[in-house]
């Protein structure tokens, strides 16, 4: 029960009933109604969003910079550890393989001590490939990553992928875009949320920077980090990737990252088998996942300390390195080369099970690097064998290997993450592809389906709920955000007069006061206004005189809402006053009251969504040959 000095009483008098002392009374009515506190009404944005926005814009350039000078820190890396030169010009380790020998193999390694070393004394944060650990720290920790962050993921990230590391540069510099703009959120004051949107719009930068996919970005943005969709996150970390791309247009072009001839449209029963390639790829991101996370439970059972796993790492991605050569490094000329149908139905069978190999036991032995590069790769190659294979043997369905490469390098991202949009959106800015547009959204939904039906966690979240972090798997609009208070309010409500005596009011309440859904009573004057709420505990406190009258107990202004307001706005109000119930007034006559809304109405008001999805879940019992249970 909340009491009556948080709802307008005035301070205690140590008057009590039957004493005649003459102390000073309260004032003689309560406090006007046109001083009554409201709700703040909410809006889509306000000012501060223009500071936000422009904070975000600054982050964009600067990520979009970071993503430049990772990708040459990783070229460096490679040139030095496979040619021996000093150059920042992109080079494939696979190049080298030939000159190296088994050197090769210890190359990885090596970048594997160092890694470990820098996660045992720098951060442990750099291990694994970044957007969980981003997620975490949005879930948990209000947006904030340790600034030391900024600097040793993308070092650590240019080591392990310089040195042969099967991953992208993807998401390491993801991680160093969230890390920058949670920096600069705890340096700026600002809210958590707002630290969340800084964190995003670092995040999302770095990716549209990387792969000139702006849209993609912001979608992955909403998908895997900000958990929500609403104009004041949206519009900074948009116009922060809106600026990363500008900046890498200037810089390198406005050339798609993996260019393809434009395709024709495929006809309905290629599209049909599009889907079901989607689908069987769902079931490869299933098992992707699971084999990924089992090697990392296999890794947590060597009788060796963590910051030897990714030496080890690097030693089987050298070994397999040297027999498959294309393996090593970020592999996006690999990307590239598949969507394109430029390699053979051997060379994509190699390929797809040796880099599968190679990136997961990478990964499970904690090392720094990304997800999407690799999984691209396996997906597109093995889309394109299935491609390839309905080609030969139905040349009539019209399937175009390309475009089967290009839907099983999205669908298992979208698999395995269950970034839907992402994918869709992501696969066709890479590549400009129109043809490939309805086959993507078709075989990455069919991919999402199954995923959703196998698995409960993803890449993405499985390491994090495992910590015990609850991550949120569904986005829907606020339930309290589309109900009003004048539909969920009690209008029965019991009033008293503001010029009753307390003497009167209590023997009312001695000899059997109506029950009523409500602790507290609205004091109304003589017009019929409201004047506050005093409860039923402080009607009875001994220490209150009962020659005074109700409205000399008030004197704190009226905490009311509208009826017109939602009910997230009036429970926000109830947090914000520290209060369990509000006077309800009407919208047309503002000094008229309409009722009173409580905690306990709030959560009654769950009650029509619960059971519909009740009724729901009767339905499909029914269906599925089960005894339905009744329905309260």
């Amino acid at each position: 029960m909340t009491s009556a000095n948080e709802n307008g009483s005035a301070h205690p008098d140590v008057r009590t009933e039957g004493s005649t002392d003459a102390l000073p009374l309260a004032p003689s009515m309560g406090p006007s109604l046109d001083v009554a506190r409201m709700p703040r009404r909410s809006t889509l944005v306000d000012k501060r969003v223009l500071r936000i926005t422009a904070v975000c814009v600054v982050l964009g350039v600067l990520a979009a910079l970071i993503a430049k000078l990772l990708t040459a820190l990783i070229g460096l890396v490679t040139n030095l550890a496979f040619y021996g030169r000093w150059s920042t010009a992109f080079s494939s380790p696979a190049d080298a393989v030939p000159h190296l020998g088994w050197w090769v193999v210890v190359i990885p390694a090596i970048g594997g001590v160092i890694v470990g070393v820098m996660a045992r004394w720098g951060s442990r944060a750099i291990r694994g490939h970044g957007i969980p650990e981003a997620m975490e720290q949005v879930l948990l920790n209000e947006s904030k990553i340790p600034p030391r962050i900024t600097f040793l993921k993308p070092i650590s990230s240019a080591i392990a992928i310089g040195t042969g590391g099967p991953f992208g540069a993807e998401g390491p510099i993801i991680a160093t875009g969230g890390a920058l703009g949670s920096f600069v959120g705890q340096v700026v004051k600002v809210t958590g949320s707002e630290r969340k949107v800084l964190l995003a719009a670092g995040a999302a930068a770095g990716m549209a920077a990387v792969f000139s996919a702006p849209i993609a970005a912001v979608v992955l943005a909403v998908e895997l980090l900000l958990f929500e969709l609403r104009p004041r996150s949206l519009i900074p970390v948009a116009l922060a990737c809106v600026a990363a791309t500008g900046v890498r247009y200037a810089l390198q072009g406005s050339a798609p990252v993996f260019q393809m001839p434009v395709l024709a449209a495929p006809g309905g029963m290629a599209l049909l088998l599009y889907v079901i390639l989607g689908a069987i790829i769902g079931v490869v991101s299933v098992w992707t996942t699971r084999i990924v996370y089992g090697i990392e439970d296999l890794f947590e059972k060597l009788p060796v300390h963590w910051m030897w796993w990714p030496a080890l790492g690097g030693l089987v991605v050298g070994l397999i390195g040297y027999y498959a050569p294309l393996t090593l490094g970020v592999g996006y000329t690999n990307i590239e080369n598949i969507i394109n149908g430029r390699l053979t139905l051997a060379t994509l069978a190699f390929l797809c099970v040796m880099k599968f190999v190679s990136w997961s036991i990478a990964l499970g032995s904690g090392t720094s690097g990304g997800t999407l590069a690799p999984l691209f790769t396996i997906g597109g190659a093995l889309g394109a064998l299935i491609g390839l294979g309905i080609a030969a043997v139905a040349p009539q369905f019209g399937v175009d290997p390309r475009i089967a490469a290009l839907v099983g390098m999205a669908a298992i991202f979208a698999g395995a993450s269950r970034a839907l949009l992402t994918a869709v959106v992501f696969a066709f800015e890479t590549t400009g592809q129109p043809a490939g547009l309805l086959p993507l959204l078709g075989g990455c939904t069919a991919a999402y389906l199954i995923s959703a039906l196998m698995m409960r966690n993803t890449i993405m979240t499985e390491k994090i709920v495992r910590r015990g972090v609850r991550v949120p798997s569904e986005y829907v609009a606020d339930y309290l955000d589309q109900v009003g208070v004048g539909e969920a309010c009690t209008r029965d409500v019991v009033t008293l007069r503001a010029t009753q005596a307390l003497a009167e009011v209590r023997r009312w309440l001695a000899e059997g006061a109506p029950e009523t859904q409500h602790q507290g009573y609205p004091v109304l004057d003589e017009n019929e206004r409201v004047q506050g709420v005093l409860t039923r505990r402080t009607l009875l406190d001994p220490q209150w005189h009962y020659t005074l009258t109700l409205g000399e107990l008030m004197t704190r202004p009226l905490i009311a809402v509208n009826e017109s307001h939602s009910l997230r706005e009036a429970a926000d109000h109830m947090v914000a006053e520290s209060v369990g119930r509000l006077v309800v007034l009407s919208k047309d006559e503002p000094h008229t009251l309409v009722g009173i809304i409580t905690r306990g109405d709030l959560l009654s008001a769950h009650g029509r969504r619960l059971r519909e999805a009740r009724k729901s879940s009767r339905h499909l019992r029914f269906r599925d040959g089960l005894k339905p249970r009744p329905v309260a």
